[in-house]
């Protein structure tokens, strides 16, 4: 698989005809709200608001639904089954873009999301959450590649920055009032009010967001995607390896939240064998070892969501079982994180193009595990909570400084014909860290559990797992690219 910048070659060798509608999309006249531009604007903000309001409503809520459903046990697999679900539906949708244009697997991932948000509402028991959740995740796996492409396919690189960072604004609103609202729902009414209380928004984001995708030229689309879907295999061969990562990933969580070592660790075991084999097959030559680049960004994004979800998801939990605050107070947390992530994704928009990617990553990892290590003092009942807030707040930043910078890394360096399959890796890459993220810390909670330790134990396990990673990234960011000059070359700096 080739990667990098477009040059005048690669440009070159695009049909003479589709000259006049990339350039209507690309140039930089209006800026995103421009007429030719301000659609998709609108409707891939509708559409973030959308996954911000679930995200956060259900991540509020779902200490309530175990408390009414019961087996505890199951309570990282709700989010380790939504992610898993996204995996599948990274490649099986996402990886359509490059083949079948971008409105169909878009409307096909709002139609599961909708059907998992229905059997989640009416789940009676914790299984059928968990598959209710699962089904929501293969419609969430289209959202983010097919908006990554959309915005390679249609912004210059000056503006992508910008998108990446109004998108991050979407998350405002719903951080302010989602997990507040939710927690007064859940505890007032029912939790299932606040499942399918979502549905009409997936009415309207469709509605923007599938006619704006639609109104993108036929020009600006790949032009020849060939048989593959740009990683160096057939696409045949990323259906099946897809299936293969996904039932990998189950197997290592499943083992990791088994009671008993066996069949714990040699469930452990296939399944990391399994998933390694399949992320080398669906990602950039390179991408385990960190290769520089394009590889390294997609590894990166990884490690960034493992180490920040393996706190994340049980930060609510850690508030309201082991402190005892209410589901409001918890959803202040993730507000707070929320806000300071847009926060983050402005500066780094604002100072990407003089500072360059390396910097702002390797700040960000830093900073994540700043907040982690200080949202875990909270442990202690000596420590106020709004501690916890502000150092949870802190980890928020971090992620914006980081994670946006990692996306607009691979946009850079993959060409346009191959940015569906990049975009689709670096969301592969980016739900496999969440999923693993919350399954370990998951697993040492419930470990700590069987142990029969206080609860703060697991949770303290879980924090320190996060923070090491972290540590990780910072050493591994040496491999992205610095400044950029004038003519897009990369600089050592």
């Amino acid at each position: 698989m080739t990667h990098g910048p477009s040059t005048p070659e690669t440009e070159a060798s695009a049909p003479p005809a589709v000259a006049p509608a990339i350039d209507s999309f690309t140039d930089h006249v209006g800026g995103l709200w421009s007429p030719a531009r301000r659609s998709l604007t609108v409707g891939l903000v509708v559409t973030v608001t959308l996954v911000a309001f679930e995200a956060l409503a259900i991540a509020t809520i779902l200490p309530i639904v175990t408390r009414e459903l019961g087996d505890l046990h199951l309570y990282g697999w709700v989010f380790s089954a939504f992610f898993l679900g996204t995996l599948l539906g990274t490649v099986l949708l996402g990886g359509m873009a490059d083949r079948r244009g971008l409105v169909l697997p878009f409307a096909l991932g709002l139609g599961l999301f909708a059907v998992g948000l229905v059997a989640g509402g009416l789940a009676p028991s914790m299984l059928i959450l968990v598959i209710g959740r699962f089904v929501q995740g293969l419609g969430a796996g289209a959202i983010a590649p097919i908006a990554y492409v959309a915005i390679g396919r249609t912004l210059p690189e000056a503006l992508r920055a910008q998108m990446f960072a109004v998108l991050s604004t979407a998350w405002v609103l719903p951080g302010l009032i989602g997990p507040a609202i939710a927690g007064l729902i859940g505890e007032a009414t029912s939790w299932r009010v606040v499942f399918l209380g979502l549905l009409p928004l997936i009415a309207v984001s469709g509605a923007l967001t599938v006619s704006a995708l639609g109104r993108i030229p036929e020009a600006v689309r790949a032009t020849d995607s060939g048989s593959s879907s740009g990683s160096g295999v057939p696409d045949g061969h990323r259906v099946r390896w897809a299936f293969v990562i996904v039932g990998g990933a189950a197997l290592a969580t499943a083992g990791l939240t088994s009671v008993s070592l066996l069949p714990g660790l040699p469930l452990i075991g296939v399944g990391l064998v399994l998933t390694v084999r399949a992320f080398m097959a669906l990602t950039p030559s390179g991408t385990l070892r960190a290769a520089a680049g394009l590889p390294a960004a997609v590894l990166l994004r990884g490690v960034l969501t493992f180490a920040f979800f393996a706190a994340d998801a049980y930060v609510p939990l850690a508030l309201q079982d082991w402190r005892g605050t209410s589901a409001s107070v918890s959803g202040i947390a993730l507000t707070a994180a929320t806000l300071s992530w847009t926060a983050g994704a402005w500066i780094q928009a604002r100072g990407i193009a003089r500072f360059g990617a390396r910097r702002f990553v390797r700040l960000g990892f830093a900073t994540v595990a700043l907040g982690i290590v200080g949202f875990a003092a909270v442990l202690s009942p000596a420590v106020p909570i709004f501690v916890g807030i502000a150092a949870w707040a802190v980890a928020g930043l971090g992620m914006g400084l980081a994670y946006s910078t990692l996306s607009l890394v691979t946009l850079r360096e993959a060409r346009v014909e191959e940015q569906g399959a990049a975009s689709a890796a670096l969301q592969l890459s980016d739900v496999l860290g969440t999923a693993l993220g919350t399954g370990v810390g998951g697993a040492l909670i419930a470990a700590g559990l069987v142990l029969g330790a206080e609860a703060w134990w697991g949770l303290a396990a879980a924090f320190a797992v996060g923070a090491a990673i972290d540590v990780l990234g910072v050493a591994l960011s040496g491999r992205l690219p610095g400044r950029l000059r004038a003519d897009g070359v990369p600089t050592p700096a």
